[in-house]
């Protein structure tokens, strides 16, 4: 396995987003190993070879869920208190 921290690098900056979310197509290996330029990246983009991944989905449902049942008055008991009897007092 050929090192392509270069190659990452360089296609992270050129499509202005994180390492973490550049793909490099595992079959065209060499061809992007041999690139070492920001032109070079622009072409493998147009060409498919790197992309972009799209961001991650960050589900709110949950927290959602839980003020719902707050709003009942659900996990409001003594061991889920922490300020006094004042501090707490909307």
């Amino acid at each position: 396995m050929v090192s392509l921290k270069l190659q990452k690098r360089l296609a992270a900056s050129v499509l202005k987003c994180g390492k973490r979310k550049v793909w490099l197509d595992p079959n065209e290996i060499t061809e992007i190993h041999n690139a070492n330029s920001r032109q070079n990246f622009r072409k493998l983009i147009k060409d498919g070879y790197v992309i972009r991944k799209p961001n991650k989905i960050h589900s709110r449902a949950r927290v959602n869920k839980r003020l719902e049942a707050k709003r009942k008055g659900r996990h409001m008991g003594h061991g889920k208190r922490r300020g006094t009897r004042e501090a707490r007092f909307p």
